[in-house]
């Protein structure tokens, strides 16, 4: 299996289950066993027919009498892949694109007619390569929503908070790619060290531009073939997630709750930042997650870990006034994701409507935890007002031993001086992200 009919497969895949693209991909990748440049290839053409759907569904009902809606799913993956070959991938030849378009359509589609009806419609499309119809923009939510394959209900709400030249500049953000960030596990070794290990093992690294004890990593191929990521030097975090936790401010000794905490990332940099003392109680509510919390955290050398399986929801009597810091990094939309989940943004926003209800719940029960004097943080990987600033505000009305607090930040990451920050991909280069710090009287 080459990289094309892996995509191709992922794709499908990816409409017929409804699952996350990346983690489908990634266990496609694995159970073909796809070598490093294919595994690449496969990566960039899933993910690049996923950032770009609605702009290649355009041009392709150009130059098909059939809409795509109504042919059999693979018949339209393999149209697309073949779409965004010739338009975005310049070293492929435009007969390549074509020809295994063509190939994967008879290899896998039942109708015995579909093989010729995407050599007709790619010929078609190359032979007007140069000609191809503009996006209209009479109306900004469709042109924008056409041109970056965002949904309208999601650029709408966009323009309202900034604009149409800002929400361009986020929306050609979602669909780059996202840096690989490793966060120094500073208990085992230093910035200096770790790059010059990476390097040693063909890893290419880059200090991050404005955060502490973080690298930007390329050509890493599997993360789990470097000996520096199984002897636990390093961990991959995005740095709004490291915000939260600089936001969170833990210290050595204090005893901390990450109440959603799954994969761990969060649990882990606070645990280095408390210099492995003190207690990191990390919880989440499904139980096979507390294997993988345990297993990162044993991996990274993070003693002061106690995973649990535990409900946000549910109060839990013992551990009223507890915690010194409590941080509620709360189910969302993942809208601020969109890089690294790009399908993210077809998804159905009807079941969104019930999330700022339960991220209240979620913090209104962990606001029962935090010690007088102690500190509350509420964060998202959302971009949406309804789950961020609502939800804090609403809280901050309803529980007045809580005040909003500032906090530092480094250089260029924001300005976080009212107790609430929202991270942007196209002004920070972050995952699109929310913090809250909440402080309880004494």
């Amino acid at each position: 299996m080459d990289a094309r009919e892996a995509a191709l497969l992922a794709l499908n895949d990816c409409q017929r289950q409804g699952g996350w693209s990346d983690a489908i991909l990634k266990k496609r990748l694995a159970d073909n066993r796809l070598d490093s440049r294919d595994s690449a290839l496969t990566t960039q053409l899933c993910f690049g027919v996923l950032q770009n759907r609605l702009l290649l569904d355009f041009y392709l009902s150009h130059f098909s009498n059939l809409p795509l809606k109504r042919m059999e799913g693979k018949v339209a993956e393999a149209l697309r892949l073949g779409v965004y070959q010739m338009l975005f991938l310049e070293k492929i030849p435009h007969s390549a694109a074509v020809n295994t378009s063509v190939e994967l359509t008879r290899k896998h589609c039942k109708n015995p007619r579909a093989p010729g009806m995407v050599n007709g419609i790619l010929r078609s499309l190359e032979r007007n390569i140069d000609h191809l119809p503009t996006v209209p923009q009479n109306d900004p939510v469709s042109y924008l929503s056409t041109l970056y394959s965002h949904p309208e209900w999601l650029v709408r709400e966009l323009l309202t908070v900034l604009g149409s030249e800002e929400t361009a500049r986020l929306l050609a953000a979602n669909n780059g790619p996202a840096p690989i960030t490793a966060m120094v596990n500073i208990a085992k070794t230093t910035m200096e060290e770790l790059s010059a290990a990476l390097e040693e093992e063909g890893v290419q690294t880059r200090p991050h531009p404005w955060l502490a004890n973080c690298l930007i990593l390329s050509k890493t191929g599997s993360l789990e073939r470097l000996s520096t990521f199984r002897d636990g030097l390093f961990y991959i975090q995005d740095p709004a997630s490291r915000l939260a936790v600089l936001a969170l401010d833990p210290k050595p000794g204090m005893k901390a709750l990450d109440c959603c905490a799954a994969p761990g990332g969060k649990s882990f940099a606070a645990a280095i930042r408390m210099e492995g003392t003190g207690e990191v109680i990390s919880c989440d509510l499904h139980p096979h997650k507390k294997k993988l919390i345990q297993a990162g955290a044993d991996r990274l050398g993070l003693k002061s870990i106690t995973p649990m399986t535990a409900d946000g929801k549910a109060f839990r009597p013992e551990w009223e006034n507890v915690f010194d810091r409590v941080l509620v990094d709360a189910p969302c939309s993942g809208l601020g994701v969109i890089r690294k989940k790009p399908d993210i943004r077809y998804k159905d926003p009807a079941p969104l409507t019930d999330l700022p209800r339960v991220q209240r719940a979620i913090l209104d029960n962990a606001a029962r935890y935090v010690k007088p004097g102690g500190v509350l943080v509420y964060s998202t990987c959302t971009l949406l007002r309804r789950e961020n600033e609502e939800v804090a505000l609403g809280f901050l009305s309803d529980h007045p031993a809580f005040q909003a607090e500032g906090f530092p930040l480094p250089q260029y990451a924001g300005d976080a001086r009212t107790g609430m920050l929202t991270l942007w991909p196209h002004r920070q280069g972050t995952d699109g992200f929310f913090i809250c710090k909440l402080r309880k009287e004494e």
